[in-house]
């Protein structure tokens, strides 16, 4: 079969089953159901990377193609998935339409330019990277099921329109050049934690 199967890609593979199935639950109504799927796809993107690097003697096949469908599934999870979810509260017009097109192609831009510095740093170092340049795109995991949460103080059409205007900003962090601090396993797991309060606030909302 073409492709590497091993347990380093099962934690990619389920984030993307993860938006797949999320993008069902949203086109059916069930926002919240479709927002902890986002949720979801950021868990097992947070410890993909750690997983793999578990496996010891990765050819150097291996680790590009752990990479490249990484990136790929980042691009659905994170690029596609969250502009769905805002189509499916109602934001249909042609300005969203115009925001969603330019978040997504922020998104790929920023996965394919930081395929490209960090295989030429790897080359250059073996040290791990100590932080981002911008706002990484797994960022959307956490950033848009928490500004649902307002919808708990909010008017509904309130909260998706400040969710598609969030989508604008969030699109240009993700390709304005400033330091973002890769988080170590304490990091990760702060995040884990945030996200599973976020998690119990939709199940309020």
């Amino acid at each position: 079969m073409i492709g590497y199967y091993n347990y380093t890609v099962i934690l990619t593979y389920l984030s993307l089953i993860s938006a797949l199935f999320g993008t069902h639950l949203a086109f059916q109504g069930e926002t919240v159901a479709a927002l902890t799927c986002l949720l979801l796809c950021g868990a097992f993107d947070s410890f993909d990377g750690m997983v793999a690097r578990t496996k010891k003697g990765r050819t150097e096949a291996e680790k590009k193609f752990g990479i490249q469908i990484d990136s790929l599934v980042d691009m659905f999870s994170f690029g596609i998935f969250p502009a769905i979810i805002g189509y499916t509260m109602g934001l249909t017009g042609w300005l969203w339409g115009i925001i969603f097109g330019i978040y997504a192609i922020c998104a790929v831009s920023r996965l394919g330019y930081f395929n490209v510095v960090e295989e030429m740093r790897q080359k250059e170092t073996t040290e791990k990277r100590k932080y981002y340049q911008g706002l990484p795109v797994t960022s959307a995991s956490l950033i848009f099921p928490a500004i649902y949460l307002l919808k708990g103080f909010l008017s509904p059409l309130l909260t998706y329109s400040i969710y598609g205007w969030c989508m604008a900003l969030v699109a240009i962090a993700f390709v304005v050049d400033f330091k973002v601090i890769k988080p170590g396993l304490k990091g990760i797991i702060g995040m884990a934690f945030v996200g599973f309060l976020i998690f119990i606030g939709l199940m309020f909302v």
